[in-house]
């Protein structure tokens, strides 16, 4: 039987992997001409880790599904919005 633990420690790993991704493509991606491909991976990975933190940090998933669906709605509007924003012709 595996310890409890184990699932939000390995969730715990991942997002510090997806933030330290997320950093280097901050800080190198302009200057290797990634830049819309570096936006949207960023974007997912932080869809990603917010994920992560609402259903596992939250606990949501054992929630009424009415709550994991505002949430998760709500992270996905944002996140959709934030690329649109991204993404539009100047």
């Amino acid at each position: 039987m595996k310890h409890p633990h184990h699932r939000i420690n390995a969730i715990w790993i991942a997002l510090l992997a997806a933030t330290a991704i997320t950093a280097w493509l901050g800080e190198h991606a302009g200057a290797q001409g990634l830049g819309t491909g570096a936006a949207v991976l960023v974007l997912a990975l932080a869809a990603a880790k917010g994920c992560l933190i609402i259903l596992d940090y939250m606990e949501l998933h054992r929630a009424p599904a009415l709550w994991r669906r505002m949430l998760l709605g709500w992270l996905a509007a944002v996140v959709l919005l934030v690329l649109v924003v991204t993404l539009w012709p100047r």
